[in-house]
C-alpha cells in the first residue's frame, strides 16, 4: 500500500491532501493549515504563504508536528498566526515538543488525542555536524566536562574531543535561552488577548516545574490529560469522532511521505526533505 502511494505523481497526492483540507474547512468553518517541521526562521516565510489570503475574521486550525527548534521563532509564529485569524486552534496529532509546545501555549484552544505529546520548553541548537542538541543538554555536557577535568586534568583532551561540536558562543546562547524560558512562556500565554494577567500568572505557576525548569529528558512526554490538569485550554479528542478521524486521514497522507518538512494549506504547498518539493 505505502509503496503504491509513493510511486504516484506528487502533484496528484498534493491535490488529494488539499481536497481533504477543503472538506475539513467546510465542515468546521475555519481555515486549516498543516505545518510539520523544526521551527527555525525559514518557518515564518513558508507559513506566511499558506496564510497570505486568510481572513482575520475566520478561525484558524493548525495541525502541528515538530520536535522543536528556536523559541524566538515560535513566538514570531504565534504573532503571525494571531494577526491572521479570530480564534487559533492547535491540533496536535503526534508530537509538538519544546518550541512546538511554546507555540501551542499561544492558542485559544488545543485539540489533542491519544497520540498527542507536548514537552518541556527547551530550545534546540544546530551543531556543526548538522545534528540537534537541547540547550539544557549542552550546558549539562559542558558542566560535566569541567567537573571531569577538575577531578582528572589528564583527561582534558578526552573531554575536549567530546565537546568538539559545541562552540563557546553556543554555550552562552544556550544559557541565555534557558534564562529567558519563563519570559517566553509568559509571552506565548499573553498572546491570547482574552487571558487576564491573573490567568497568565496562574498558568505560568502551574507550568513552571514541568515546562520551564524542565525535565531531565528533552523527550519527556506531556499528555493531553497532563496539559488539561495544568489548566491549559485542552479539548481531548474522541478517537471515534468525525473530527479526529478526518484529521487522522489527512495526517497519514503526510506520514507516508517519510521524513519531510510540510507547510500546506488550501492553495499553497511546500513539501521538502528526502523527496523533491511538490509545490
Amino acid at each position: 500500500m505505502l509503496a503504491a502511494l509513493s510511486t504516484r505523481p506528487s502533484t496528484l497526492l498534493r491535490y488529494e491532501r488539499q481536497a481533504l483540507i477543503r472538506e475539513y474547512q467546510e465542515e468546521h468553518n475555519c481555515r486549516l493549515v498543516v505545518m510539520s517541521d523544526r521551527l527555525y526562521p525559514h518557518s515564518v516565510s513558508l507559513l506566511e504563504e499558506t496564510l497570505f489570503d486568510a481572513s482575520p475574521d475566520q478561525d484558524l486550525h493548525l495541525i502541528l508536528v515538530t520536535q522543536g527548534g528556536d523559541g524566538e521563532t515560535a513566538l514570531r509564529l504565534i504573532r503571525q498566526i494571531q494577526a491572521r485569524c479570530q480564534r487559533f486552534t492547535v491540533i496536535v496529532t503526534d508530537q509538538a515538543k519544546s518550541a512546538g509546545t511554546l507555540l501551542v501555549l499561544g492558542a485559544h484552544r488545543i485539540y489533542m488525542g491519544p497520540t498527542s505529546d507536548l514537552g518541556p520548553v527547551d530550545p534546540q541548537f544546530r551543531l556543526r555536524d548538522g545534528s540537534l542538541a537541547s540547550a539544557r543538554a549542552i550546558i549539562a555536557a559542558v558542566d560535566g566536562a569541567e567537573n571531569g577535568i577538575r577531578q582528572n586534568p589528564q583527561a582534558f583532551q578526552f573531554y575536549i574531543s567530546l565537546l568538539e561540536p559545541v562552540t563557546a558562543l553556543m554555550v552562552e546562547q544556550a544559557r541565555d535561552q534557558i534564562d529567558r524560558t519563563e519570559d517566553m512562556v509568559k509571552e506565548a500565554l499573553a498572546s491570547v488577548s482574552c487571558r487576564s494577567n491573573e490567568t497568565i500568572e496562574k498558568l505560568c505557576d502551574a507550568l513552571r516545574e514541568t515546562l520551564i525548569k524542565g525535565s531531565k529528558s528533552h523527550s519527556a512526554v506531556i499528555s493531553a490529560a497532563d496539559a488539561e490538569k495544568f489548566g491549559l485550554p485542552v479539548e481531548i479528542a474522541d478517537p471515534l469522532s468525525e473530527q479526529w478521524q478526518a484529521i487522522w486521514r489527512l495526517y497519514m497522507k503526510y506520514v507516508v511521505l517519510g521524513q519531510v518538512g510540510v507547510y500546506e494549506g488550501q492553495t499553497a504547498s511546500h513539501v521538502f526533505g528526502n523527496q523533491q518539493p511538490d509545490s
